[in-house]
C-alpha cells in the first residue's frame, strides 16, 4: 500500500477524555474515530489490526479441534427466558421489539444459541465437540470508556466445548487455557490467569486471564511468593486468629448516646474496636430486605453477594425501609434476634463470641454477642473483600493488589444449559444423559487495544510483528527519481516476499514522516534518501528498541524478511 492513498488521519492531540494510554494512540494513530458512547469505527489500519488479532484466535481455536460457525446476534426473548437469563443480564442487554410486537435482544453471548444447535447431537460417539464464531456482542454498559477497552458494541471470539462427562470438560477447559496462554504471547499481551466469579454465566470454575495495566477496571489479589492470583470478587485469605476470651459473656444492651460508626464505638468508653464489632448492612435483595453482616472492620464485596445468594437485583436499602424493617437509624442496627428478615453473615464471624454490635434502638448497643448463639443466621457465606497485607491463603505471606485489564474469560458451564434446552446424548449404555458444556471468551477490539497498552513508550504505540498493521513502512526522504525508484524496487520485492509493507510516498517534510511511522508503531523502517543511497546504503529502524543500523541496499529486502519471520515463529 502507499500511504498518498493510505487513509490514516492522524492526529496531533488526542481529545480530553481519552486517558487511557491504547485510547489516546489508537485515535491520534488513526486507527479509530468513535460514533458515539461505547461504538466505534475502525479506520483502515485498525481494521488491519482487527483482523490479525481475530487470526490468531481463530488459529489457535482450530489447533485444539474448534469448528466455526456464525451464529445470529438477535435473538427471540423466548429463548432467554427460557434459560432464566432475561432477568438475571439485567440492563446490560439492549432489549427491544420488532414490527410485529415481539420482544428480541441483541446478543450479548451466545450459550443459548449453541445450546439450541447443539440439541441435534444424539450419541455419545458425535462427543467431544468445540464449536465457536467470532460475532458481534452488544453490552449496554452504563459509563463506557478507555476506547476500545469498554464499549458497547464489540466482536468476541466465544467458543463452546460439549462432553459427555466432566473429564472431558476438565480435558477441554484445560485445552483452552492452553490455548489463550498461546494466544496472548503471539499478541505481545503478557498475561496469567486468576480465579474468577461466574456471575451471570453460571457453572463452577471459571479462569480470567489478566494483564496488568493503570487503564484496568479490576483488582486482582496476588502473592508474590506463590501463584496464587483471584479476582477479588473471588479472592480469599487467612485472617489471624482473634482472642474473644476464654468465656462466653451473656447478652447485654448498654447506652451508645451519639454513637453512630465503627470508628465512634472503638473510642466509645466500654465500647470494641472494629475487629470486635458485628457490622450489619440491610440490603434489598430481589425485593426482599436482608440483613448482612460482617466484621466491623471488614468491606463488603457486592459480587460475592451475588455469586452467594443468586440474587438479580441488589440495592442497599433507603433509610425508611431500614426503619421499618429493624426500627432504628443506620448506627443502631443489629441483627441479634432478628428472624423476620434473611440473615447472611460472612464466614469470617464463624465461632466469634462477645462481640458488639447495635441493638435496634437508637443510641444502644448489645455487647457480649455471640455470632451463634444470638444470630439467626439463614446463610454462612464468604461475603468480605480482600485486602492488600492479608496473609495468602496458600503461603501465607503478604497478598498484594494489582490493577488489570480482563482479556479472556473461560468457564466451567457444566449442564446448567443443555438442561434447559434438552441437550443430551446416549451414553454408551444407551442411557440418555445431558451434555456438560463450556464456554470461552476473549474480545477482539479489547485485545488490540491490550497490546497497545503493554507496546508503546512516549512517541506512539510499538505493535508486535503479528498483529502491526503493516510490518515495514518504508520512508522516502525525497522524492526525486532515484529515491522513489529504489523505493518501489525495494517496496515490489517485500511485497512478492509476502510482506505487509507500506511505502510512505507523501510529500511531506522527513520528520512529518518519522514521527508518524513511530506513532502508527510500525515494527520496522527501512529510510532511503539521496545521501545513503550514494553510499549504497539504506537505514534499517527497529521500532521496539528505537534504534537505527546502516545496511547495504542489497541486503535489506533479505534482512526484512528474516526479521519478520522470526518475529512470526
Amino acid at each position: 500500500m502507499r500511504w498518498s492513498k493510505l487513509f490514516v488521519p492522524t492526529l496531533r492531540e488526542a481529545p480530553n477524555d481519552a486517558v487511557a494510554p491504547s485510547h489516546r494512540l489508537l485515535i491520534r494513530g488513526g486507527f479509530i474515530r468513535q460514533l458515539h458512547a461505547g461504538h466505534y469505527s475502525l479506520l483502515p489500519l485498525g481494521w488491519r489490526v482487527h483482523q490479525k488479532v481475530a487470526a490468531i484466535v481463530r488459529e489457535e481455536i482450530n489447533a485444539i479441534g474448534g469448528q466455526e460457525f456464525l451464529l445470529p446476534t438477535m435473538h427471540p426473548a423466548s429463548i432467554w427466558m427460557e434459560s432464566g437469563r432475561w432477568d438475571t443480564m439485567g440492563d446490560i442487554m439492549f432489549r427491544f421489539q420488532d414490527r410485529k410486537g415481539a420482544e428480541v435482544a441483541l446478543g450479548v453471548t451466545h450459550e443459548e444459541i449453541f445450546a439450541t444447535v447443539a440439541a441435534e447431537l444424539s450419541s455419545y460417539k458425535q462427543l467431544p465437540q468445540i464449536w465457536y464464531h467470532i460475532q458481534t456482542k452488544f453490552r449496554d454498559e452504563a459509563r463506557p470508556k478507555s476506547g476500545l477497552l469498554r464499549v458497547r458494541e464489540f466482536a468476541m471470539k466465544d467458543s463452546y466445548s460439549f462432553d459427555v462427562d466432566a473429564a472431558g470438560l476438565d480435558a477441554a477447559f484445560d485445552a483452552h487455557d492452553v490455548a489463550y496462554k498461546r494466544i496472548f504471547a503471539r499478541l505481545g499481551i503478557p498475561a496469567f490467569g486468576v480465579e474468577a466469579s461466574n456471575g451471570a454465566m453460571g457453572g463452577t470454575d471459571s479462569i480470567e486471564f489478566m494483564t496488568v495495566a493503570d487503564a484496568g477496571e479490576d483488582d486482582v489479589i496476588v502473592c508474590r511468593a506463590c501463584d496464587y492470583a483471584a479476582n477479588v470478587e473471588k479472592a480469599t485469605s487467612t485472617l489471624p486468629t482473634i482472642d474473644d476470651g476464654d468465656s462466653v459473656a451473656e447478652i447485654e444492651k448498654f447506652p451508645t448516646p451519639g454513637v453512630l460508626t465503627i470508628a465512634a464505638l472503638e473510642e466509645f468508653d466500654g465500647g470494641a474496636s472494629a475487629e470486635r464489632q458485628l457490622k450489619t448492612l440491610v440490603m434489598v435483595l430481589d425485593e426482599v430486605v436482608t440483613l448482612v453482616v460482617l466484621r466491623g472492620d471488614h468491606q463488603l464485596n457486592l459480587q460475592k453477594l451475588a455469586d452467594a445468594t443468586a440474587a438479580i437485583d441488589i440495592r442497599p436499602a433507603g433509610p425508611e425501609e431500614t426503619q421499618a424493617a429493624l426500627g432504628a437509624r443506620p448506627g443502631s442496627l443489629g441483627a441479634v434476634a432478628v428472624d423476620h428478615h434473611p440473615v447472611i453473615t460472612d464466614i469470617a464471624l464463624s465461632g466469634r463470641v462477645n462481640m458488639t454490635t447495635g441493638a435496634n434502638e437508637d443510641g444502644y448497643h448489645f455487647r457480649g454477642v455471640s455470632v451463634a448463639r444470638d444470630l439467626h443466621t439463614s446463610q454462612w457465606a464468604d461475603l468480605r473483600e480482600v485486602q492488600p497485607g492479608e496473609a495468602c491463603p496458600n503461603c501465607g505471606s503478604p497478598l498484594e493488589v494489582d490493577r488489570c485489564i480482563e482479556i479472556g474469560h473461560i468457564f466451567k458451564l457444566g449442564t446448567k444449559f443443555s438442561e434447559v434446552f434438552d441437550v443430551t446424548v446416549s451414553d454408551a449404555d444407551g442411557k440418555p444423559v445431558p451434555v456438560v458444556m463450556g464456554s470461552y471468551g476473549i474480545g477482539i477490539g479489547r485485545n488490540m487495544a491490550a497490546s497497545v497498552e503493554a507496546n508503546n513508550d512516549d512517541k506512539g504505540m510499538v505493535w508486535p510483528v503479528s498483529i502491526a498493521p503493516y510490518e515495514v513502512v518504508i520512508t522516502l526522504m525525497r522524492l526525486d527519481e532515484e529515491t522513489l525508484a529504489e523505493g518501489e524496487r525495494i517496496y515490489h520485492q517485500l511485497l512478492a516476499e509476502g510482506i505487509d509493507v507500506l511505502l510512505d510516498d507523501r510529500d511531506a517534510r522527513a520528520g512529518v514522516k518519522f514521527a508518524d511511522a513511530e506513532l502508527c508503531g510500525f515494527p520496522y523502517r527501512i529510510t532511503l534518501g539521496p545521501r545513503g543511497l550514494k553510499a549504497g546504503e539504506a537505514e534499517l529502524g527497529y521500532r521496539a528498541t528505537d534504534t537505527n543500523e546502516n545496511i547495504a541496499l542489497g541486503d535489506v529486502v533479505s534482512r526484512v524478511v528474516d526479521l519478520v519471520k522470526a518475529a512470526k515463529v
